[in-house]
């Protein structure tokens, strides 16, 4: 009995042990850090991405995309079409509300940049098979050319 005592409370640290850390969002004041760069291209290239998720993806004001994606805009994601009108359909059909310009983007662990491309780490919040809520990580990625984003990539599936 002893030895069965000691085997659960094994396995109840292990697992204890071996938990998954929650994805934590970056405040807004580290947020802006992550914006800097000592290459002018690669914080331009940034703070394009980071200006045309706030104001149309998180605040959805869907005419702002004309600021930021190209008319050629290549789409990867499985449940979107590629082009600048495309995608400005999407989320008109899935009734984007415009709401308020936040000055930092909601649940954004990090921001990083290299060549033309820009990519986010957003948290995640999912509920597992037995009902309890986790965090992951959620990617999109941007490619930037003559300073319009021209393509995205992210982890969707099929609906």
């Amino acid at each position: 009995m002893r030895s069965l005592a000691g085997m659960l409370a094994f396995l109840a640290l292990g697992a204890a042990a071996n938990a998954a850390e929650p994805v934590v969002a970056a405040s807004p004041d580290e947020q802006r850090a992550m914006l800097e760069s000592d290459d002018p291209q690669l914080e331009a290239n940034k703070r394009l991405v980071w200006d045309m998720w706030r104001e149309f993806l998180q605040a959805g004001d869907i005419e702002a995309a004309d600021k930021y994606l190209a008319p050629e805009y290549h789409q990867h994601n499985p449940n979107a079409d590629t082009g600048l009108e495309a995608v400005k359909a999407y989320f008109r059909a899935a009734g984007m509300q415009k709401t308020e310009v936040k000055d930092y983007i909601e649940r954004l662990v990090a921001i990083t940049a290299e060549r033309d491309l820009v990519t986010l780490a957003l948290v995640r919040e999912g509920t597992d098979s037995n009902g309890e809520a986790y965090t992951t990580t959620w990617f999109d990625m941007f490619r930037v050319e003559d300073g319009m984003i021209v393509e995205h990539w992210d982890t969707a599936t099929r609906d």
